[in-house]
C-alpha cells in the first residue's frame, strides 16, 4: 500500500524500491509494518545524525520495534566493524536492518548481513568470502535479512549487490559481491540530507558523475553488431544522470535549501547506478579511487582528484574512438546553461577537447579538492598507491589498457594538477 503522497517505484531489477515524497520516518514506519512485517530492527546510524532530532524522530516512529542500535561506522568499513555488526544481529535475532546516514554505513550493513548469512563471524572467516578470495559461488548462501537504506548521501552504494570493505592487516579494501546482498528499499528524503557537511553531500555527487563519465567512456561502447539499440539507451541513461546531476549540484553549492535540487541529485543517482548495471565497466578512476580510501581519503573526493587526470591520460593514449566518446561528455556539460557558464568562468570555451580539462574546472568550482596534495597524499606515497591501484577489478577494465608504470604516471599528474 502507498501512502497519500509517497512516490513508490522500482529502481532497479529485482531490487531496490524507492519510496520518495513523504518525511523518512513516516515512509519507515510504514514499510517496517507493512511491507516487511517486522518486529526487531536493528538500526546503524551515523555518529553526526545520532545527535539530531532526525534520529530521535526515527526512533519514536519505530517504538519497541527497535531491538539495537549501532552508532558509527568508520570510512571505508573496517572489517572489525562489520564484525562487531555481524555478531549484534546474530544475537539480536535482528528480522530487518535500517540504516541512517552515508555511505559506509550502507556498506557495513550489507556486508556484515552477508557475513551472518555465511557463518563468518571471525576475520579468517570473513577473508574466504570477499571477490578476492574466489570463493565458489555455489557455498555462498543468500541474505537473509532485509534492509531500509535512508540515504544522507549521494554515493548510491544502496543501489549495488555488492558492499566494500577494508582489512586493515594490509590496509586493502575488497569487495563482497552476491546477488541478495543489499537494500530491498531506499527511502529518499531531501529536507534529511540538508544537514550533510557540504564537502560529503558534493564529493559524494561526484562520485555519481564519475559514475557517468566513466561509464560513457566505457568499452562498452564500442562498436558490436546487433546492440545498437541497447547501447543507445543505455547512453541516453547515462547523459539523463548527468543532467540531472551536474547543475543541480551547482545550485546546491549556491542554495543549500534548494530541496527540488537535491531531489533532482537523488534522481539523477539513480539513472547512474541504472547505467552502471547496464554493464558499462568503470576505470582507473574508481580503480585507484578504491585504494586511495583506506589511505584516508573521503568516498567521492577520491573522484574529485582522480576523474581529471584519468581523463587526460585516457584521451592522450587513446584512439580516435576514445576522443568521440569523451566528445559526449563534453557534450553533457555544454548543454545546460548553468554548467556551461560554470566552465566558461574558468577559462574553458565549447571548442575544449579534453573532457578532463572540463571536470576539473568543474570540480574547482564546487570548491572541491582538485589534487591529491589537496587530500593529503604525499608524493612518497604514490608507488604503494599505484601497487595497490592494480589489484583493483576496474584497472584492467580502463578503456585504454594500463600498466602501473602508467598508472604512477596517472598519480604524478594528478598529485600536482590543479582546477581550471
Amino acid at each position: 500500500m502507498v501512502l497519500e503522497g509517497e512516490t513508490y517505484f522500482q529502481a532497479l531489477q529485482p531490487k531496490p524500491y524507492v519510496s520518495i515524497g513523504i518525511p523518512f520516518a513516516q515512509s519507515c514506519k510504514h514499510h517496517v509494518v507493512e511491507t516487511f512485517g517486522a518486529s526487531r530492527a536493528y538500526i546503524i546510524v551515523s555518529k553526526s545524525i545520532s545527535t539530531t532530532d532526525a534520529f530521535v524522530t526515527l526512533k519514536e516512529a519505530l517504538g519497541d520495534r527497535v531491538v539495537g542500535i549501532r552508532y558509527g561506522i568508520r570510512q571505508h568499513v573496517p572489517w572489525p566493524d562489520v564484525l562487531e555488526v555481524a555478531a549484534d544481529l546474530r544475537d539480536l535475532r535482528a528480522d530487518l536492518i535500517v540504516t541512517l546516514g552515508a555511505g559506509s554505513l550502507t556498506d557495513a550493513a550489507k556486508v556484515a548481513s552477508f557475513a551472518v548469512a555465511n557463518g563468518a563471524f571471525t576475520l579468517g572467516a570473513l577473508d574466504k568470502l570477499h571477490i578476492r578470495a574466489k570463493p565458489d559461488p555455489a557455498t555462498l548462501k543468500a541474505c537473509t535479512i532485509p534492509t531500509i537504506n535512508i540515504p544522507t548521501s549521494l554515493s548510491g552504494g544502496e543501489y549495488n549487490a555488492a558492499g566494500g570493505g577494508t582489512d586493515l592487516r594490509n590496509n586493502r579494501k575488497t569487495s563482497f559481491q552476491h546477488p541478495t546482498i543489499g537494500a530491498q528499499l531506499v527511502i529518499l528524503d531531501p529536507a534529511l540530507t540538508v544537514s550533510t557537511p557540504e564537502r560529503v553531500w558534493l564529493s559524494s555527487g561526484m562520485r555519481a558523475v564519475d559514475h557517468c563519465v566513466e561509464g560513457l567512456c566505457s568499452s562498452f561502447f564500442r562498436p558490436k553488431e546487433g546492440n545498437e539499440a541497447q547501447l543507445v539507451e543505455v547512453e541516453r541513461t547515462l547523459v539523463k544522470g548527468l543532467r540531472l546531476l551536474l547543475p543541480n549540484l551547482l545550485a546546491t553549492k549556491q542554495n543549500p535549501e534548494d530541496l527540488e535540487a537535491r531531489r533532482s541529485e537523488m534522481l539523477g543517482v539513480i539513472e547512474a547506478i541504472r547505467g552502471f548495471k547496464s554493464g558499462v565497466q568503470m576505470g582507473a578512476s574508481h580503480g585507484i579511487g578504491h585504494q586511495l580510501g583506506p589511505m584516508g581519503v573521503g568516498h567521492g573526493e577520491t573522484s574529485c582528484v582522480m576523474l581529471p587526470s584519468v581523463l587526460r591520460w585516457n584521451r592522450d593514449n587513446g584512439d580516435a574512438w576514445m576522443a568521440e566518446r569523451q566528445r559526449r561528455v563534453l557534450d553533457a556539460f555544454w548543454t545546460d546553461k548553468r554548467v556551461a557558464e560554470a566552465l566558461k568562468r574558468r577559462g574553458l570555451s565549447p571548442k575544449t577537447l579534453s573532457a578532463g580539462d572540463a571536470v576539473g574546472a568543474y570540480v574547482a568550482e564546487l570548491g572541491m579538492p582538485t589534487c591529491l596534495k589537496d587530500v593529503g597524499i604525499g608524493k612518497e606515497r604514490l608507488g604503494e598507491l599505484a601497487k595497490n591501484a592494480m589489484t583493483d577489478r576496474n584497472i584492467p577494465t580502463n578503456p585504454v589498457a594500463i600498466t602501473r608504470e602508467e598508472v604512477l604516471e596517472i598519480l604524478e599528474m594528478a598529485w600536482g594538477s590543479q582546477g581550471q
